[in-house]
């Protein structure tokens, strides 16, 4: 089955918490604190792996989390850091953020890797926080917790060439005819489901075909099976766009030029400039004499449109057409190469990190607050849950800590101007706290 689309949910892995120790060695009076960081959590990495051809491994695995970091121990020694969470995609995949729709990377190269989602940093230990004044502290910092992301992923076909066309005009016979692949032949429409490749082999060089299934009117809307492959002409260098010269389905061959245009035009302008190659096909049993086909060559001349008369039955022509396909991707590639400053087709990937990494630090900071039912003040936060996780209750210091960045970041005003009065509730994480005014 070709799976072309799949939506996982990933999760990178917790950083693991500091530890609070002392030395207690014999002969070694007044040990300090010697409590080691926690090691970071891990990372999910998508890489991407010319071995495989479609997404049909996630599309059953629905869930994917990193190692945790390991907690810090004693003696000052640090947690081992969680291991790293490595999902294979094919070539071509491009990963989407679900919650933004924002295009995070175009995985097009064997090997290339990006890191979506990235492991939480590990605590400190006690040791870390000794000074001139606290000489014991009896509470450590407890890890962040890993990056939790929905990422869409759509695999889009590296191919060279693209075969277009309105059903039954010839395509898959074409791609046979020119390849030794062996695409499903039928005269009925829709016999292709899932794009076929093809490699052509001339004699000083080669290049891959891809037989596009059928499009129809409308597919640019999600008509028939159009959204799920216009996708994989995007990333084709030149289109092949086959005709029926016959006319044999009762349909005009230069309607079903103009159809597929204004297709390909309101799903992308880009597409709209591909370079194209017209295949006038069937021709073994076309009338070059009626009105329809004259009408067809007349407009291609007029518009200096490049086409071919062949036959993708018999052969006829279909050897021109390859040999012709190999010079213009030749010219393509130079054309590319004069022009380094190229607009990458989808954009700057290092910037949605950027963008990303901001979010969340814009995020982290933020303490949210609501009113329960039973009147307690409920306080929510990433950085506020990391502090709370840390505190030791049985130590005054820890808890003057928390008290402290509350206090600084101004949520007990706030409270206060919301109705918080001496005695009352504020809750964190299920825990409540009754809160009395020192001031």
């Amino acid at each position: 089955m070709f799976v072309d689309r799949a939506q996982i949910v990933i999760k990178s892995g917790k950083g693991g918490d500091g530890a609070v120790s002392f030395r207690r060695e014999p002969f070694v009076p007044n040990g300090g604190p010697d409590g080691g960081n926690g090691g970071k959590g891990g990372d999910v990495i998508f890489v991407a792996d010319r071995n495989l051809r479609t997404l049909m491994d996630l599309r059953y695995m629905k869930k994917y989390k990193a190692a945790s970091g390991q907690p810090g121990m004693s003696s000052h020694k640090y947690g081992k850091g969680g291991e790293d969470l490595v999902i294979r995609v094919p070539l071509g995949s491009v990963l989407i953020d679900e919650a933004s729709g924002a295009f995070m990377a175009d995985l097009s190269e064997d090997g290339a890797r990006f890191v979506a989602a990235i492991g939480g940093k590990g605590g400190q230990g006690n040791s870390n926080f000794k000074n001139s004044v606290r000489q014991a502290p009896n509470f450590a910092e407890a890890g962040t917790e890993g990056q939790e992301r929905t990422i869409v992923i759509e695999l889009k076909l590296i191919a060279d060439v693209g075969i277009i066309g309105l059903p039954n005009v010839g395509k898959s016979t074409f791609l046979a005819a020119s390849t030794g692949a062996k695409p499903k032949i039928a005269n009925y429409h829709f016999t292709t489901v899932a794009p076929n490749l093809g490699v052509v082999e001339l004699a000083n060089t080669g290049y891959v075909l891809a037989d596009i299934p059928g499009l129809i009117e409308g597919a640019a809307s999600g008509a028939g099976l159009g959204h799920d492959f216009l996708k994989h002409v995007e990333r084709t260098r030149l289109l092949i766009h086959v005709l029926d010269a016959a006319g044999s389905e009762g349909r005009r061959p230069l309607d079903d030029y103009h159809a597929i245009r204004k297709e390909m035009a309101e799903y992308s302008s880009l597409l709209t400039i591909k370079p194209e190659i017209v295949c006038l096909n069937k021709m073994d049993v076309a009338d070059t004499e009626s009105e329809v086909y004259q009408a067809l060559t007349q407009y291609l001349d007029a518009n200096q449109i490049d086409y071919y008369r062949v036959s993708a039955y018999t052969g006829l022509g279909v050897r021109e057409v390859l040999n012709t396909v190999a010079r213009r991707l030749d010219e393509i590639d130079r054309d590319a190469a004069e022009r380094p400053d190229k607009t990458p087709l989808y954009g700057d990937q290092s910037q949605w990190m950027r963008v990303m990494r901001i979010e969340d630090d814009i995020d982290y900071k933020v303490i949210k607050i609501a009113t329960a039912e039973d009147g307690a003040f409920e306080l929510s936060g990433k950085q506020l849950h990391k502090i709370f996780d840390s505190t030791n209750f049985n130590d005054p210091e820890s808890l003057a800590y928390l008290d402290r960045y509350l206090r600084t970041n101004g949520v007990i005003r706030k409270l206060k101007a919301r109705g918080l009065e001496d005695g009352g509730t504020i809750r964190i994480k299920d825990f409540d706290m009754e809160w009395h005014d020192d001031e």
